[in-house]
Formats: C-alpha cells, sequence, structure tokens
C-alpha cells in the first residue's frame, strides 16, 4: 500500500492550519476551501471517506479530546439547553428537513428523505470547537454549542439506522425505533459509566508515564468498540468516559498531566486538519455520482435543503430558549436572563462537518430486495453540499455576526482576578504546610534552600496579581512578563554552555540531553501556559 498519498494528506493539511493561525479565516474554512481546489489539481490523488474508518477510528479520539477539555460542571448547569439540542433539534430537523425534501424532489421515497434528514441533522464537535475558540463566543454559549456537539452524533446515527432500516426493506415499527434508540442511548452510557472508574484507577495507578500516556490513547477505541459490541452508541460511551477522567484530571501525576496534553494537542491538530481537508476532496467523487439527475436541477435542489436546514434550527432554538422559561418559575430562577442575541448565535452555529459525511458514504449500494437504494448518489451530493454550505456560509459569517452583535466575550480581566484570588488562597495554605513542615527537626534544610522555598511560594502567589499591575512604560510589559523573558534568556545563556562543551566533548550528548531537560523543566515553571486563541 503507498503510503505518500496519505503523508501528503497530513502534511498539507497540518501546513494549511498552521498558514490559518496567521490569517483571520478559522481553519476549518481554510482547510474545506483547500480540499475544493485540491480535488480538481492534477495529479491529486483521489481521497474517498470510508465510514468504516471515520466513525471507528478518527470519531472516539476526536469526541475524547473535545469531552476531555470540557467541564463536566458547566455542563451539567446546562444540561437542559444541550439535551433539548442533541436530542430534541436532531430528531426535529430529522423529521423536518426530511419532509421537505421529500416535497422537494421528485420521485424521492419518504424513507430515503428521512435518512437525509438523519444524515445532515448534527452539527460538529469538531467545528464547534473550533470556530467558538476563535470567535471568542460568550462562555454559557460555547458550553451549549459544544456539549449539543458532543451527543447529537449519537441521536443522529440512531435516527439514520431506524430510517435506513425502513428504506432498505427490514421495516422498523415505531415501537422497534424507540427501542432501539433507547437502547443507544441508555447502552452508551451505561458502558461509559461501568468502563470510567476502572479505567481512572488504571491511570492512577500506572507509574509510568508512557504507559498512562498509551491507555490514554486506547480509551476512547475501548470505550467506543466496547459500546458498539452490545449495539450501544460508542460516542456516549467515549464522551461519558472523557467527562469523567476529564473531571478527575488533577489525581493523576504531573508528569503524565504534561505528556498527555502535548500529545492529544498534537493528535487532535493531526485529526482535525486532516479532517476538514478531505471534506473538500470530496468534491469530484460526489459529483461523479450524480447519475441520472442534472447538475442544475441537484444545485437547486441543494439550495433549498440548505435553506431548509437552516430554517429549521432556528424555528427549533428560539421556542426550545423561551417556551421552558415562561412555563417554569425554576427555570427562570435557575438559568441566567437571555436576550434575542445568544439563541441567534447558537442557531447560526450549526455548522455541519465529517460526520454527516461518513454517515452518507455508509448508506449501502443495495437494498435488501437486491435493488438500489433509492436516490444514494443524491443523498451523497446533497450531505456534501449542505456540509461546505454551512462551513462557508454560516463559518465565515459567524464571526463578523459576533462582531456586529458586540456579544460580551470572555471577561479577561475577572478571569485574571479571579485567577489571583485563587493562587493567593492555595499559597496561603502551601504556606501554612511549610512552616508545620519545617518545624519538624526531619524536615531540617539549611537556610538558603528554605528561603528558597519561600521565594518559589512568593513568586507564584505575585505572579498573577502583577499581570494585573500597570505596565513598563518602555516595553510595555508586565512585571510577570519581564521576569519570563530574563529567565528564558538566562536559561539559554546556559543552554549555549552546555551544548559547546558538548562540542568541546568535556561532556558526551547522555549528559548533555540530562542538563537540557533539566532547564527545559525549568523554562516550564518560568512560563505561564499561553492560552489557546
Amino acid at each position: 500500500m503507498d503510503a505518500l498519498p496519505l503523508v501528503a494528506l497530513v502534511a498539507a493539511s497540518a501546513a494549511t492550519a498552521g498558514l490559518a493561525r496567521r490569517t483571520p479565516v478559522p481553519a476549518p474554512l481554510l482547510l474545506v476551501a483547500l480540499g475544493l481546489i485540491g480535488s480538481y489539481v492534477p495529479g491529486v490523488p483521489t481521497y474517498t471517506l470510508d465510514a468504516h474508518i471515520v466513525l471507528p477510528l478518527l470519531l472516539p479520539p476526536l469526541l475524547y479530546t473535545a469531552a476531555v477539555d470540557s467541564s463536566y460542571l458547566d455542563l451539567r448547569a446546562n444540561i437542559r439547553p444541550v439535551a433539548l439540542l442533541s436530542v430534541g433539534y436532531v430528531l426535529f430537523a430529522t423529521v423536518a428537513v426530511g419532509w421537505l425534501a421529500y416535497r422537494l424532489v421528485p420521485d424521492l421515497p419518504l424513507t430515503a428523505a428521512l435518512v437525509l434528514g438523519a444524515v445532515i441533522a448534527p452539527p460538529d464537535a469538531v467545528t464547534a470547537a473550533a470556530i467558538a475558540r476563535r470567535v471568542g463566543l460568550p462562555t454559557r454559549v460555547t458550553t451549549i454549542l459544544q456539549g449539543e456537539s458532543l451527543v447529537n452524533d449519537a441521536t443522529a446515527i440512531t435516527a439514520y439506522k431506524v430510517a435506513l432500516a425502513a428504506a432498505v426493506g427490514e421495516g422498523m415499527s415505531w415501537a422497534g425505533g424507540i427501542g432501539e434508540f433507547l437502547l443507544a442511548s441508555v447502552g452508551g452510557v451505561g458502558v461509559g459509566l461501568v468502563l470510567m472508574v476502572p479505567l481512572h484507577w488504571l491511570r492512577t495507578h500506572l507509574k509510568e508515564p508512557l504507559l498512562q500516556n498509551t491507555l490514554s490513547l486506547l480509551i476512547p477505541f475501548v470505550a467506543y468498540a466496547a459500546a458498539e459490541r452490545v449495539h450501544a452508541s460508542g460516542v456516549l460511551a467515549v464522551v461519558v468516559v472523557a467527562l469523567y477522567l476529564g473531571h478527575r484530571s488533577w489525581q493523576v501525576d504531573f508528569a503524565t498531566r504534561l505528556q498527555e496534553a502535548a500529545v492529544w494537542k498534537m493528535v487532535a491538530f493531526i485529526l482535525e486538519s486532516a479532517v476538514f481537508a478531505l471534506i473538500g476532496l470530496q468534491l469530484p467523487f460526489v459529483l461523479k455520482g450524480l447519475g441520472r439527475y442534472a447538475v442544475a436541477d441537484a444545485l437547486w435542489y441543494a439550495v433549498a435543503v440548505f435553506l431548509a436546514v437552516v430554517v429549521v434550527r432556528f424555528i427549533w432554538v428560539y421556542p426550545a430558549t423561551y417556551v421552558p422559561r415562561l412555563l417554569s418559575k425554576r427555570i427562570r430562577e435557575r438559568e441566567p436572563e437571555t436576550n434575542w442575541t445568544s439563541p441567534l448565535i447558537v442557531g447560526w452555529a450549526g455548522m455541519r462537518g465529517v460526520v454527516s459525511l461518513a454517515i452518507a458514504f455508509s448508506i449501502p449500494l443495495v437494498a435488501s430486495d437486491g435493488e438500489a437504494f433509492p436516490a444514494r448518489n443524491l443523498v451523497l451530493f446533497l450531505t456534501f453540499t449542505t456540509v461546505i454550505g454551512t462551513l462557508l456560509v454560516q463559518g465565515l459569517t459567524l464571526p463578523v455576526m459576533v462582531k456586529v452583535l458586540k456579544l460580551p466575550g470572555r471577561d479577561r480581566q475577572a478571569e485574571t482576578l479571579a485567577e489571583a484570588q485563587a493562587q493567593s488562597t492555595a499559597s496561603t495554605a502551601a504556606e501554612a504546610r511549610l512552616e508545620e513542615l519545617l518545624a519538624d527537626q526531619r524536615n531540617c534544610l539549611p537556610q538558603p534552600l528554605t528561603d528558597r522555598l519561600r521565594t518559589v511560594l512568593e513568586r507564584r502567589r505575585n505572579a498573577v496579581w502583577e499581570r494585573l499591575g500597570a505596565a513598563n512604560p518602555v516595553t510595555g510589559e508586565s512585571a510577570d512578563d519581564t521576569y519570563r523573558r530574563l529567565a528564558g534568556e538566562m536559561i539559554e545563556a546556559e543552554r549555549e554552555v552546555f551544548v559547546r562543551l558538548r562540542d568541546e566533548r568535556s561532556i558526551d550528548d547522555e549528559m548533555m540531553r540530562t542538563l537540557l531537560r533539566r532547564l527545559d523543566l525549568e523554562e516550564a515553571a518560568a512560563y505561564r501556559e499561553e492560552s489557546d486563541d
């Protein structure tokens, strides 16, 4: 098997994603555009999405990294709007969009139209997280969108299976459909609940960071495969396990956390970049399969379905936002007041992604009676155009909409103040513990080392407060920024000496690597982690 096309895809998509960081265009949109252009460049290989690869191999790690970074407490606080979107909206969109497609497209069976509705119903988890991070949405809106996108794939895949069974002649009653949905949802959550505690126990009892990180990479695949083995939702199993492990990540040792964060950041970057490029690269395959449908007619159907997807989301979002508040005093008391702008953003942020395309490509060519699946190629085409349309139209205009509406983003000053107060409280507790330990003769230390412990503690206490202070009038830096810059210069001077001594054969390579690792840890301690933009 020639690995060069795969390497080229990863390299080109990663380079494009890196380039996007220097532009105002979100990386997913630039990658899709690159894929669309690249699909017609001579010599570019044909890449076809395979549901047997995307769903069990790409979806679990993407869901895992999104869920493990989510806040379990925030999701629990917003469980009502998340459930209304991830379950209620997906089922509503499946029926509404499917029925509209049935009425619009001549000779399209209702069962095939419902398959289309289920395929394009769920907004994409990766897209929602990427766009939300880039445009700086309010915290609650971001939580709702991320929570929706983590769970809605399970609802859509189950709805798709029910509609597909009806479309290919296997038969599916309402009772059977409800049973299928309950098995998938309850079973998926159940598998996640069963796995999460032993997996966390393993993570905390393995003492080797390399083994712990190997386990971390296997967890999403184990959870997904275990749930699918009993015909439950692998999506929900992965999400439940990831939320639990993310909520208790503080119980894992620091070396594992540092390695794990770096490993998963790289995995997510590569997979996200490749997935969005793959979306654009499907254009020739989708157009080639249109068959008996004229391109002009297919484009008209595509525009109509895209508009239906956009309108149907708003038809659901606004009543789902306001009707429960009107009916329940408890909801009005527990949840913050909202105006018309937040539902507008939630409604407009319904970008579709690779899961919809992967499900569409899994539609069988032949039904159980030996006949071709009705309008399979058209369903593929409409899915593709809807995904591209939502990514480009909604994705490009969402940042502008957020700016025009002047939505209150994250209050960086308030966040820094809360961080400083938390650090001060923790430092006070650490200081008391230090004095308690030093009072014990078994912990006797020379005075310079005792002073160093107190200095490091004081440095941590003051670092965040200094970010709130006035900047240096000459450089514009805060005292914390200047400290880190000077510490970096000093460490770099030491690093150059170690390399020179190695080159002079005063020390060997192994000793140099040991000394450089020590400096790397010092530099990591001096530099606070920058937030992702």
